[in-house]
């Protein structure tokens, strides 16, 4: 355990920090560059440890669409507000999503008024509700990335093993590599080079990653989470732009392997397919999503309740579209700091503690 923490101890040493700066301002393009983080534990830990302070004045750090409550959109939010008004039903939730506002309501709202919100920690908790109450059918609510997608068909897997007949998902999973190309292709942003997330690669590993360097000339590189993590990931980018390369290169070599977790990446192939998928601020991009294939189509919430869905409503100035794009920064939207605080968040990326707009507020 103290061999642990003396490792662990090393990703936050001062004087290493200092030496990979140095590298960072030395290697850093004079034309100038902008790198995008696409994880929300990345666009906290920038934040939280100053790192975008540290930058040359030529490096633009942006924040892409790295949180999954941020991305999930006001037609999937509405969604499941309209499940939970459905009789007999309890959706069972991460806790952020409870307030992440759709475009009349909101799940806490939903909760106030009445109807069964439960927040669960995993998707098993949800199972085991469904276990401990049989005459309710419980929702799950699943969003997020490549991460949480195979506790997802984990837990479809041991409902389907339990014959659980009041268990079901909203499924509303998005995989990452769809996101970056269509990020890439956005006329209105110039992203050189990306801060690619660490969890998800523990997932899908490199390969799926390979096609910015290759198609499009993007170097990125698989970045760990503590401030020597981060500035490591930065400093590999900018020998790359220094060097004229392009290549998808790991520094968080501890907790990633080249080829991911091929027991997780099965799981979420035998239970979902991918299929188009709407994402906050991107749209629709085909293939970025995941849904329950057919053999286990008895859990899909909205095949099973097929909810009546009010229309969707953007809210009223809220920016979180161009946030999450990376075009503009959060303390840009007209909304930030006044009318949008944490404690009355207009828009989901000021909700979720992984979110830009609730970054910044806290630490700038």
């Amino acid at each position: 355990m103290a061999n642990l923490e003396q490792e662990l101890a090393a990703f936050k040493d001062p004087k290493l920090a200092r030496g990979l700066i140095d590298s960072i301002g030395k290697l850093a393009p004079v034309q100038g560059a902008t790198l995008m983080e696409v994880c929300g534990t990345h666009t906290v830990a920038i934040a939280r440890n100053g790192i975008r302070n540290l930058m040359p004045e030529s490096v633009r750090l942006a924040s892409g669409p790295g949180c999954p409550v941020c991305v999930t959109s006001n037609k999937d939010i509405d969604t499941v507000i309209a499940l939970t008004r459905v009789p007999n039903v309890t959706i069972a939730t991460f806790g952020d999503m409870t307030r992440v506002p759709g475009s009349t309501s909101s799940l806490l709202k939903e909760q106030a008024s009445g109807r069964s919100v439960q927040i669960v920690y995993s998707p098993l908790d949800a199972i085991a509700l469904a276990q401990q109450q049989p005459e309710r059918q419980i929702v799950f609510v699943g969003v997020g990335f490549e991460t949480t997608t195979p506790l997802v068909a984990m837990a479809i897997k041991r409902a389907a093993a339990l014959d659980l007949k009041n268990f079901s998902v909203f499924a509303a999973h998005k995989n990452m590599p769809g996101a970056l190309e269509a990020i890439i292709n956005d006329p209105r942003l110039s992203v050189d080079a990306l801060i690619l997330p660490g969890h998800v690669s523990t997932i899908i590993g490199v390969e799926p990653y390979r096609f910015l360097a290759e198609k499009y000339g993007i170097p990125g590189v698989i970045t760990g989470f503590e401030p020597v993590d981060v500035l490591q990931g930065i400093a590999m980018i900018m020998r790359q732009l220094h060097e004229g390369r392009a290549d998808i290169e790991i520094a968080y070599a501890r907790g990633v392997m080249p080829q991911g977790n091929p027991v997780a990446l099965a799981a979420i192939d035998e239970v979902f397919e991918t299929c188009p998928a709407t994402w906050r601020g991107l749209g629709e991009i085909p293939g970025s999503g995941y849904r329950i294939r057919k053999q286990f189509a008895r859990f899909d919430a909205v095949r099973r309740f097929a909810p009546s869905v009010e229309p969707t409503q953007d809210p009223k100035g809220c920016r979180c579209g161009d946030v999450l794009r990376g075009i503009m920064a959060p303390d840009e939207c007209p909304l930030f700091r006044t009318v949008c605080t944490p404690e009355n968040p207009v828009g989901p990326c000021m909700v979720s503690s992984e979110g830009s707009c609730a970054a910044y507020y806290r630490y700038y």
